[in-house]
């Protein structure tokens, strides 16, 4: 019998957990959450098979960390960013990762691909060309801050780093994808 000493890891994966490592935060996979931060450096995601086939490790790590970047410095000791899940006072909070996350993906041409596949799907959809421009929407100077914090704080190098990877990835897929395939045009 043949001894297996090493294992396939996804290369977007792999970007992503050593940016969230990069941040402070270890992942951990679980098919108990789809997405929870224990306020003590842990973000535990959702397994494959409890996620929907659009979502990805990347994917949600990246929204999690525009909900710490949305949330400020103070949330990081505090469970799930300090967020309660099913207050909708707090939806202009997730409205505002959302624009985060969205103009982030922005800076690679991949925000179809770092899309929100929960209840907010429609709203992320719906989000103007530039995201972050001023308006009406509360969640906008939320978003803004957050996005100082995104470029210009301690994670910004490992964002951008994650973000450029992300992209090279998708460069090396041009052409060879399908249709149903979500780096297909990504």
């Amino acid at each position: 019998m043949r001894k297996i000493h090493q294992t396939y890891e996804d290369p977007l994966s792999l970007v992503w957990v050593h940016a969230a490592e990069q941040m402070g935060m270890r992942v951990e996979r679980s098919a108990e959450v789809n997405a929870s931060w224990d306020g003590a450096g842990t973000l535990t995601i959702g397994t494959p098979e409890t996620l929907d086939p659009d979502d990805s490790l990347a994917q949600m790590i990246l929204h999690e960390t525009c909900h710490a970047l949305v949330e400020g410095p103070d949330c990081l000791t505090k469970l799930d960013w300090g967020l309660p899940n099913h207050d909708r006072a707090n939806r202009f909070h997730e409205h505002a990762c959302l624009r985060l996350q969205a103009a982030l993906a922005d800076q690679i041409g991949m925000r179809k691909f770092f899309a929100s596949t929960t209840m907010f799907r429609s709203y992320y959809d719906a989000l103007p060309q530039d995201p972050l421009a001023d308006g009406d929407d509360p969640a906008i100077p939320l978003a803004q801050s957050a996005w100082q914090r995104a470029k210009e704080g301690p994670w910004a190098p490992a964002i951008d780093q994650a973000l450029k990877r992300t992209q090279q990835i998708a460069k090396a897929l041009e052409g060879i994808t399908t249709p149903a395939s979500l780096w297909h045009h990504a």
